[in-house]
């Protein structure tokens, strides 16, 4: 079986969606694995989004760890960056003698430090190609539409120190031309981006598009990717596809990435849900 701890801010839909999808599935039989822990970096009444979030870990019966970074900063002053060590320090106490299997960072809002990343194997959902924009979601989408990009696409990577760029272990593609894009792309002609940021904001139809296609996707390439992994070292699937994430003595072997969407896209169909 598959431990995983689970990392979250819980900040709104997306990260309960996330958690929701995984456990549930988790719940009728379809991944041989169980979440260990949720930690976030909230403390219950912080926020309205996050205690949403404690509640669905609550009704999932799920061990909740908490650390609110903000107070943390608060009491410490200055950024949150000249204390990221020791607030990993802090979380690596209260996880003490819990060792799962890989942790999933998943609306986890913080950058981790070297040290964190270097205790578990943390599998980061970054909603770009391997090759593609870095930054927060927004970030990503208003690069895209900048440089009039024909696909997209949702990685998993090791977290690394490296943000955003640690080796890749799986990703999946999204075809942003065409079908109901090809009228946006061409409303958008050459118009300047940085004024339709301006005046329309996340509510440009163009931007809303991109962001469904990629959200629609994620929680799927969260959970095949965990299922393959779950598949084991040694097993055909996992030696011909993914590799160890690590080895027995703790060593971490870099995955090589592979494409879901073949499994995605059947999921999708299963599900009644469209794949173009």
């Amino acid at each position: 079986m598959l431990s995983i701890g689970w990392f979250s801010t819980g900040r709104g839909e997306g990260s309960r969606g996330l958690l929701q999808f995984v456990q549930e599935r988790i719940l009728r039989g379809r991944l041989d694995a169980q979440i260990q822990f949720v930690f976030s970096n909230r403390a219950p009444g912080e926020a309205a989004g996050s205690d949403q979030f404690f509640d669905l870990v609550d009704r999932f019966g799920l061990p909740l760890v908490t650390l609110s970074s903000a107070e943390f900063r608060r009491r410490r002053g200055g950024t949150f960056a000249r204390h990221r060590a020791e607030f990993d320090q802090q979380v690596s106490r209260l996880l003490a003698g819990r060792q799962p299997d890989l942790c999933v960072l998943a609306g986890y809002m913080l950058i981790l430090g070297g040290v964190m990343c270097r205790r578990f194997p943390f599998l980061n959902l970054h909603p770009a190609l391997p090759d593609g924009p870095i930054g927060t979601w927004q970030e990503v989408v208003w690069q895209l539409i900048e440089t009039r990009a024909s696909q997209t696409g949702t990685m998993i990577h090791l977290a690394t120190e490296a943000v955003d760029r640690g080796p890749v272990v799986a990703y999946c593609t999204v075809p942003i031309v065409g079908g109901r894009f090809k009228a946006h792309w061409e409303d958008l002609g050459r118009q300047d981006v940085s004024q339709i940021k301006a005046r329309e904001g996340e509510d440009f139809q163009l931007f809303r598009l991109i962001r469904q296609a990629q959200y629609q996707r994620e929680p799927y390439l969260l959970f095949e990717t965990l299922r393959t992994v779950a598949a084991g070292p040694g097993s055909p699937e996992a030696s011909q596809r993914l590799g160890q994430l690590r080895d027995r003595p703790g060593k971490y072997l870099l995955p090589e990435g592979i494409c879901l969407d073949q499994e995605i896209n059947r999921a999708m169909i299963e599900d009644g849900l469209r794949t173009g």
